[in-house]
C-alpha cells in the first residue's frame, strides 16, 4: 500500500513544483511561501516511507515514475492552456 500512495504522492509533488514555479515567477510571495511549506511537509513523508524500507529500490522507482507522470500531466495542462489563451486572442 505505501507503494501506490508514493506513486500519488509524485504526481502531487510535481503539481506543487510547477504551482510553486508559476508564483515565484509572478513575484507571488505568500503563495509562494505557503507552496513552499506544502512541498517541504511533502518531502518530509516521502523520506521517512523511504528511509522505512531503505533497501527497496522499487519504493523510489514508484516514486520517481509518478513524479514522471505529475511532471507530464503539468507541462501538458500548461501547453494545453497557452494555446487556449493564444487562440483567443
Amino acid at each position: 500500500m505505501p507503494m501506490i500512495i508514493l506513486f500519488f504522492v509524485g504526481i502531487v509533488e510535481m503539481v506543487i513544483i510547477a504551482a510553486w514555479t508559476k508564483t515565484v515567477s509572478d513575484n507571488k510571495i505568500l503563495a509562494s511561501g505557503v507552496i513552499t511549506l506544502i512541498n517541504i511537509v511533502t518531502w518530509y513523508y516521502v523520506l521517512e516511507r523511504i528511509l522505512q524500507d531503505l533497501g527497496n529500490w522499487r519504493i523510489v522507482a514508484v516514486y520517481a515514475t509518478g513524479c514522471a507522470l505529475g511532471t507530464m500531466l503539468t507541462t501538458w495542462y500548461f501547453q494545453v492552456k497557452e494555446k487556449k489563451e493564444s487562440a483567443s486572442q
